[in-house]
């Protein structure tokens, strides 16, 4: 009976302590994890900003963003994220012609995402702006007869 009681304790006082380390755990709410840029001109602007704000009771730090290709380049904090602060990450995507299907991995000690990475998402259509030739014939939508 005393065994079973001491492993109870011992049981107990483990959930307690796991449970208070997860009421001190640093937490990332962003306010969208994806951006849809549409059907958007090659030479438009490929510059968007993903928000998020440290719902934790610790700050957040992020160690490292990363994109899933050379086309697309994230910056972020350098400096921790202080509870019930926001921050930002910014993505600049260098508009290639073609469907936007990319990841922004960042790594970070937020407790509310698997091993602190978070997927990030952009997505969207980059078509090339129509070409003007200014020595090409114009017609004109008015005809003068005689």
């Amino acid at each position: 009976m005393k065994k079973l009681f001491l492993a109870l304790t011992i049981a107990a006082s483990t959930f307690g302590a796991f449970a208070q380390g997860d009421a001190n755990a640093p937490t990332m709410d962003f306010e969208k994890d994806a951006i849809d840029y549409g059907t958007i001109k090659q030479d438009a602007d490929g510059n968007r900003t993903f928000k998020f704000k440290n719902t934790g009771t610790t700050p957040i730090i992020i160690s490292e963003a990363h994109g899933s290709c050379g086309c697309t380049v994230p910056t972020y904090p350098k400096e921790p994220i202080m509870p019930g602060k926001s921050g930002k990450i910014e993505v600049k995507y260098n508009m290639g012609v073609g469907p936007i299907r990319k990841t922004i991995t960042i790594e970070s000690n937020a407790s509310n995402y698997e091993g602190g990475r978070i997927p990030l998402k952009i997505k969207g259509e980059v078509y090339v702006k129509e070409a003007v030739n200014v020595l090409e014939k114009k017609k004109s939508l008015i005809s003068i007869e005689n």
